[in-house]
């Protein structure tokens, strides 16, 4: 059905500057017969618009997935690394396999698949938008749920990154075990 052209995945991940929670990764094949318009860089775009140009794309898209890395594979290998495991968990999710992969960034995962890696593609190539997107929602989300897991620190709020609220609850509450102990004002902490 897709075999007359190249499948293309685009892959991104988001929560890297976070201090909690896991670092989320996405990868997307879009549908060439169904473009998007509004895809970019998910930081620039609204909440409200990433919510509905998240569900146009999974409603969309040929295929996409979510990879993980846990906080505490975070401190076991570091923050670049987890990143990169998480791509290549979200890519290996694929029900599609896809052809070629732009990646985020400059770095490419430990993948059996070829393709590139592109600085800013999450403003410049579609596919690694719609990463980016998807890839956000969900952690935003998962936030919302660590939110009402972990009263107090209110992660809705900032999602997680070490803002001064966020340090100060830190300090008033303590390290909780969504912490990132290898990241310093949570070292700082401990």
């Amino acid at each position: 059905m897709y075999s007359q052209q190249k499948i293309i995945a685009g892959v991104d991940e988001v929560g890297r500057g976070c201090i909690v929670g896991p670092v989320i990764a996405a990868a997307v094949i879009l549908d060439p017969k169904r473009p998007i318009t509004g895809l970019t860089d998910s930081k620039k775009i609204s909440a409200k618009k990433r919510d509905v140009l998240a569900d146009t794309i999974k409603r969309q898209c040929i295929a996409w997935s979510i990879g993980r890395a846990e906080a505490s594979e975070i401190d076991q290998v570091n923050i670049l690394h987890a990143s990169l495991l998480a791509m290549q968990r979200a890519v290996k999710g694929l029900s599609v396999q896809p052809d070629w992969l732009k990646i985020d960034g400059n770095q490419y995962p430990d993948i059996d698949c070829p393709g590139e890696t592109i600085i800013q593609g999450d403003l410049l190539i579609a596919e690694i938008s719609a990463a980016s997107i998807i890839a956000k929602v969900y952690r935003d989300n998962e936030m919302s749920v660590l939110d009402a897991l972990y009263p107090g620190y209110e992660f809705v709020r900032h999602k997680g990154y070490p803002t001064k609220f966020h340090k100060e609850k830190l300090i008033k509450l303590g390290v909780s075990e969504q912490h990132r102990c290898s990241f310093t004002p949570v070292r700082q902490m401990l």
